[in-house]
């Protein structure tokens, strides 16, 4: 007996090295991360990246700036939309290019649902994470409602290209608005059914609250945007502090919370889909007139000079900088992916924890890994 506790005891101070990935079912993509362990305690995390860098910033070299469209669809596949939008914002802005109004209002529509159907396959995809297999069914049943606008007026679910520089790539199906509208009323009834299932779980509140607490002064430090950034009282919503399309006619809360937790970051995603809704209603009924596209050169050339447009995606800040020499595809391309940045903070926020809060917290940082590998 005393010697199987000397075992036990030696085992504890022992320290080992596991690893979670390329293809474990919690790191929701081809990422690794090896794992030092005491024990079931976390004592560092080191993410090995790669698996599926595709070179997405160096092929922008060598091909056109709408050819970059669908390129930028397929870093962040969930928020795809948005992405794509951000490139078509910053080339309008070299060419200083207007936008009709109506363009502003369908692609601010468009990236609202976008959030809301990325939201949903996280909610599905971090509830299984931690046992709730319901979750997932839920989730993906809501998200179809979504994808099947989607589908009739782009053509595609995920990957839409919808957005092109200077407008849409086809104008509104006619039964858009109404499609919206209905899954609006239906979603508005069907949300609290999240809340009932993990939300408000008992084992869930466990294993969420107080874990993997990220400060303020952290996630400032490490660049933490979006729902994890504002999870720990960071206000980084660039649709508030540089609105862009149609955020300046519309009106939403920043949603903030400060405990900077596990629960904290859920609970950011939750209620963002309450305030995608809001602004969605203020929008559908108030589409203006007008053309979906406006006429561009069939060879776009952006004058010489660097330009930067920044959106807020549904896992935080993308940034896309351009650098052109005036010839019709740039010199370089840089996105600043939101992915990339916020898996920094993981080791931070993990040490100390057990293997098991490595899984929620991981969960909770809602990590899509082709935009952090690209």
């Amino acid at each position: 007996m005393e010697e199987e506790l000397k075992d036990i005891a030696l085992d504890e101070q022992q320290e080992y090295v596991i690893n979670m990935g390329p293809q474990h079912p919690s790191t929701h993509g081809v990422l690794r991360l090896v794992v030092s362990l005491k024990g079931e305690i976390v004592k560092n995390v080191q993410p090995h990246l790669g698996y599926i860098h595709r070179g997405i910033e160096k092929m922008c070299e060598s091909i056109t700036y709408p050819q970059i469209i669908h390129l930028t669809d397929r870093m962040d596949y969930l928020s795809a939309h948005i992405n794509n939008e951000a490139v078509c914002l910053a080339v309008e802005k070299a060419l200083d290019t207007e936008i009709p109004d109506r363009i502003k209002v369908i692609r601010t529509i468009m990236s609202e649902l976008t959030r809301i159907q990325s939201h949903q396959l996280w909610w599905a995809s971090f509830g299984m994470d931690l046992g709730g297999l319901t979750c997932f069914f839920y989730g993906l049943r809501d998200r179809e409602k979504v994808l099947d606008i989607f589908e009739e007026t782009c053509g595609g679910r995920m990957i839409v290209s919808y957005n092109c520089p200077g407008g849409l790539m086809y104008d509104i199906h006619p039964n858009f608005q109404k499609r919206v509208k209905d899954f609006i009323k239906y979603f508005r009834k069907i949300i609290p059914e999240y809340d009932q299932l993990l939300s408000g779980n008992v084992i869930f509140m466990e294993r969420s609250k107080g874990i993997g607490r990220l400060s303020l002064e952290d996630a400032i430090s490490y660049g933490v945007t979006g729902p994890s950034g504002r999870a720990s009282g960071f206000s980084c919503d660039v649709r508030k502090h540089e609105p862009y399309s149609a955020y300046d006619r519309v009106k939403f809360n920043e949603v903030l919370r400060h405990d900077g937790d596990t629960y904290s970051r859920y609970m950011v995603r939750i209620d963002e889909m309450r305030e995608s809704m809001n602004i969605i209603e203020q929008l559908i009924d108030n589409i203006p007139e007008g053309p979906y596209a406006v006429k561009m050169k069939p060879i776009i050339r952006l004058p010489e000079g660097e330009y930067y447009q920044r959106v807020e995606t549904a896992r935080g800040e993308l940034g896309v900088f351009i650098i052109s020499d005036g010839n019709k595809n740039p010199y370089r391309v840089k996105f600043r992916s939101p992915n990339f940045v916020n898996l920094g903070a993981l080791n931070h926020i993990s040490k100390d924890f057990k293997i098991a809060d490595l899984v929620a917290i991981g969960g909770s940082l809602d990590l899509v890994i082709p935009d952090i590998d690209r």
